[in-house]
Order: structure tokens, then C-alpha cells, then sequence
């Protein structure tokens, strides 16, 4: 005598009640008392325990496998509790038993191997067990003798609908169900795929729970692409016999003819998505402060990264204030500063410099400002309407790798920052006390990829460049490349956009020195490369200010006009 089978898994008792999600039949019980549910997926060290906690009946109710002996018990009724007529029972060779009430308290449902009787599962109405007589591990599914191909074929999760499918279809389609539940359709299917090789079209239709939801994808990639669809019940539905006993036959065609053609998450029909296609969420771009950015980028967007780079002392600190202060001033969004490199009063101070069209940071300067005019400022930028919205890291000279993309998350979900600024990406590198930087590098990138598609946030990160061999570096005003980002290739390729910029602050003419070019090295958004503005420092105000073409006329004799 040999013990059911369940998932795989050997077990003494199978098909019992679950005490913890009230399933009739979900759990396997193993010898030594413990059991698991195949429905909730909760696995219990006692499962006698659990049912008494719950008031269930905790005798054992044999599921063992037998040797076929009650073929001929039975006849060929109405399925009376099921709602399944006597025609459709007769067709799938499901007999029953009755009380003397006239109830149904058996079903006895055959399994075949090719044409010949090998098994016959009876499950008792009242207590919802079962044992079979005989092994069905070498047969077919429940009703595959019946079909031969065809255009259609469905697949249910128990016998009862399956002969419910057929029933509400119009007795019309191929309509088989798998031997083990949901926990062992796939083996199912695999011990009968020959069988579907002659249907154009498989339809899935499990229960419309989690198990089988997720068996459902499990067996309809066993498929070749285009073959299967798997059909979604309609709200508050369990299987098709819950739908049968409701008489919703419409609704259950409706649903049967909309089943969706099957394919792998990420993949998908276009021909369903022209309503996606025309109701789309719409990129709302912020501008940047230079014209000449604006038209090859189209302005700065939510759910990307920016990064900005340049040589030492080229005027990175500069653009990023420029930017910090027009993302408060420009937008209501909360605005997350997290700069490695100095003290989040620094950081302050250079915002503030920008509203103040004069250099705060610089202590004299500072000091030429009463309290009052200070905090004019300081209200404008950090507190009134703008109360709440800037958010800076304060790191005390301490920088650990985790703490501060802890911190960077906080400020994008907790401070709901919709703009973050990271100055820069080497420092982090630092943090990350590795000695090969590319590595870290790459580390890093992905990170800061991850969280930008995750949360949507806006990021602006500061990168260095690289050293480069000959005569003239990144201070003489060189064309800067993507291949002079330092340290990684994956800068570039996980950064939706890269701003370099390009001065000859060694110019012998003053103009020159202080004029910044910036070259847009990739927009993915718009793939418009290339020259895009050059902005000139102001060394009284701190200020960069955008200059056309007519307005720089560079002495040729010691410098190159741009």
C-alpha cells in the first residue's frame, strides 16, 4: 500500500482541512504530526494541536492509494451539489454515490492511461477526503482520453471544474484538469504536453487564489509563445463550479473569450496597449537656468540621473549651486543636498550667495551683511513657503558607504525629496575603502541607478575627470569625452544624461579664464549632443552668467575664442 502523493513530497494524510486558512483540503500531514498547507503556504509542527485550537474535527482521514476494487460502485447521476448534470458526469465517466435523502456523498472520478482504466479517485461530498484506488502517476490528465485536439483546450484545477468549465462553455471545447492541485500542475502538465501538441490554443483556468494565480504562469510558460492564455475570473469568483453553481454562464464565456495571450513579465503586446500609449504619464520637465541647455535636453526631468562633470577647479561647485538654488526657487519640490566635501553650513552659504547675487561663503564678504539682511534671505530660501523643503547631510567628517545611501533614501521616501544633488561620486568611492576604484565605481553607479528607478527622484550627481596624457589638460580648456570620466565606463552607460564642462581658467585673457563651455557628452532623452552654452563667472557676485557667441570676443593673441 503506498502513501498519497502531494507536491512531490511524501506524505500519510493528504487533502485535509486547514485549521490556520480554512481551506477544505490544502494540507498534507506528515507522519510525525507536523503538516503544511498548500494554500496559505503556513507549515504547523502539530497539526492535531492547530485543529483543536480551531475546533476541528482532528480525526485522521485516510488518503491512501489502493488497488482498483470498487470500479463498478456508483452510477451515472446528476452531481447534484456540484450543479453538474447527469450528461456531463456520463461523459466523463464520473459516477456517484447517494444517501438514502437522495444526497450526493461520493464522486468517483476515472483516470486513464491512454484508453485503458487505471485509477479512481473517490471523494467523500461530507468530509472532503479522499483516497484512490489504483495509481494515476503513469495516466493521463482527468478527461484527456475524451479530446483528441482541436482549436481550443482548457485547463482546470480539479475535476469537478473541469466538468464545470465544459458545462458553461456549452459542452462545446476540450476541457481536462490536472491530477495534484496547484502545487503539482506543472509535473502534471509536463507528464502530458505530447497531448496538447494537437490544440492551437491552451487556456489556463485555475482557482482564483494566490496558489493558483501563480501555478497558472508556472504551466502556461511550459507552452510555445502565442499558445497559451490564461483566463482571469471575475471578481469575487473562486473556480469555474463556484461560477457554474451561480448559473453566471455568460459571465464566464465573457471571461474565457478575454483569457490574454501568456507572455514573460517584461514582455508585451503592443496591440493591447494603444490606451497606455495615448494615457501615458507625462514627464514634467523642470528648465535649466541656460537657454542652451534647454534645447538640446529639453530641461531637467524626475526619474533620471544627470551627471556633471569637469576638471579641478573648472566650476563644478558653481553649476551645482547655480542648479541647487533654481531647482528651490523654480519648482515647490523638496530639494535633498548631500555634499561629502564640506560643512552643510558651507552648503548653505553658497545657496544663499546665489539669492544674495554676492559671495557669503567668504567671510568678509558675510560680514558686510546685517542679521536682518541675512535672515531676508535665509526666510526666502529655507523658511516660509519654502519651509520644510531643503534638506541637507549633515555628515560631521564622518562618511560610511551604507550610512549615507541610508541617508539618500531617507531624504528621497522620508523628506520626500523629488531632487537630490551627491557631490561627488569619487568621494564615495572613498568611503567605500576598496582599493579597486572601477569596482567601487560600478557598485556605486548601480546603487544610485537602483534608487532613481525605484523612487522616481531626480538626481544630480558630480563626477571628476580623469588625468589625460599631453601637452594641454582639462585647466587649458581641452574637449572633454566621455572616455575622460574617471575611473568606470558604467557613469556613462547608467546616466541618463552627462554635462561636461570646459574652461582654460590658465587663459592669459580674463574673459576667457572665467568662461565656462558646457558640452552635453549624452542625452537619453533627447540624443542631442554636443556644444551646448558658456556661461561666465562673475567674481564680484559668485554668479555664472549665460553668454551668446556676439558676446565673447577673447584677445586671439593669448587665447581661443569659443
Amino acid at each position: 500500500m503506498e502513501r498519497a502523493n502531494m507536491d512531490d513530497q511524501t506524505w500519510d494524510r493528504v487533502h485535509q482541512p486547514c485549521p490556520m486558512c480554512g481551506s477544505s483540503d490544502a494540507v498534507g500531514v506528515n507522519q510525525n504530526g507536523s503538516a503544511k498547507c498548500f494554500s496559505c503556504g503556513e507549515f504547523m509542527f502539530d497539526y492535531e494541536g492547530a485543529c483543536k485550537g480551531k475546533g476541528m474535527n482532528t480525526q485522521p482521514q485516510t488518503n491512501q492509494v489502493k488497488q482498483i476494487d470498487n470500479v463498478g460502485e456508483g452510477s451515472f447521476i446528476a452531481l447534484t451539489d456540484r450543479q453538474i448534470s447527469q450528461a456531463t458526469a456520463q461523459k466523463f465517466g464520473v459516477k456517484a454515490v447517494q444517501d438514502l435523502k437522495g444526497n450526493v456523498i461520493k464522486h468517483f472520478y476515472p483516470y486513464y492511461n491512454g484508453h485503458e482504466l487505471a485509477a479512481t479517485k473517490c471523494r467523500n461530498t461530507v468530509t472532503k477526503d479522499f483516497f484512490v484506488n489504483g495509481s494515476y502517476n503513469d495516466t493521463g490528465l482527468f478527461g484527456q482520453q475524451l479530446f483528441k485536439g482541436g482549436k481550443y483546450v482548457t485547463i482546470t484545477e480539479g475535476e469537478c471544474d473541469a466538468m464545470a468549465a465544459y458545462e458553461l462553455l456549452g459542452s462545446k471545447w476540450a476541457v481536462v484538469s490536472i491530477k495534484r492541485g496547484a502545487q503539482g500542475a506543472v509535473r502534471d502538465i509536463k507528464d502530458s504536453l505530447e497531448f496538447f501538441d494537437d490544440f492551437e490554443n491552451v487556456i489556463v483556468a485555475f482557482d482564483n487564489d494566490k496558489a493558483g494565480k501563480d501555478a497558472a504562469v508556472k504551466v502556461a510558460r511550459l507552452f510555445k509563445p502565442g499558445k497559451a492564455r490564461i483566463l482571469t475570473l471575475p471578481n469575487g469568483w473562486k473556480d469555474p463550479n463556484d461560477m457554474l453553481r451561480s448559473n453566471k454562464h455568460k459571465d464566464f464565456v465573457e471571461a474565457w473569450w478575454s483569457a490574454k495571450v501568456y507572455t514573460p513579465s517584461g514582455v508585451i503586446n503592443i496591440s493591447d496597449q494603444r490606451e497606455k500609449f495615448h494615457n501615458r504619464e507625462r514627464k514634467d520637465s523642470v528648465p535649466y537656468p541656460y537657454e542652451g541647455l534647454n534645447k538640446k535636453l529639453y530641461g531637467l526631468r524626475q526619474g533620471e540621473l544627470v551627471t556633471l562633470t569637469g576638471g579641478t577647479g573648472l566650476g563644478k561647485s558653481s553649476v551645482t549651486r547655480e542648479l541647487e538654488h533654481w531647482l528651490i526657487k523654480q519648482t515647490k519640490d523638496n530639494v535633498g543636498i548631500i555634499a561629502l566635501e564640506e560643512d552643510w553650513r558651507r552648503t548653505i552659504d553658497g545657496i544663499l550667495s546665489i539669492e544674495a547675487n554676492a559671495r557669503l561663503y567668504i567671510d568678509q564678504e558675510r560680514e558686510k551683511f546685517s542679521k536682518e539682511e541675512l535672515d531676508k534671505y535665509f526666510d526666502i530660501l529655507y523658511d516660509g513657503e519654502n519651509k520644510n523643503r531643503v534638506w541637507v547631510h549633515a555628515h560631521f567628517g564622518t562618511n560610511d558607504i551604507d550610512d549615507i545611501f541610508t541617508k539618500l533614501r531617507f531624504m528621497i521616501i522620508g523628506c520626500d525629496c523629488k531632487w537630490v544633488v551627491v557631490d561627488h561620486l569619487h568621494m564615495l568611492v572613498s568611503a567605500m575603502y576598496e582599493g579597486d576604484e572601477r569596482r567601487a565605481i560600478d557598485a556605486i553607479m548601480t546603487r544610485l541607478r537602483s534608487i532613481v528607478e525605484e523612487t522616481g527622484a531626480g538626481l544630480i550627481l558630480v563626477s571628476h575627470l580623469r588625468r589625460v596624457d599631453g601637452n594641454k589638460g582639462h585647466e587649458n580648456g581641452i574637449e572633454v569625452s566621455l572616455s575622460h570620466l574617471r575611473g568606470s565606463n558604467s557613469i556613462a552607460q547608467l546616466s541618463d544624461c552627462v554635462i561636461a564642462l570646459e574652461r582654460n581658467q590658465q587663459a592669459d585673457d580674463p574673459d576667457e579664464a572665467r568662461t565656462t563651455k558646457m558640452r552635453v557628452l549624452k542625452s537619453r532623452y533627447t540624443g542631442d549632443v554636443g556644444l551646448a552654452c558658456s556661461v561666465m563667472y562673475d567674481g564680484e557676485t559668485g554668479r555664472l552668467h549665460e553668454i551668446s557667441n556676439k558676446d565673447i570676443e577673447f584677445d586671439n593673441s593669448t587665447g581661443e575664442a569659443f
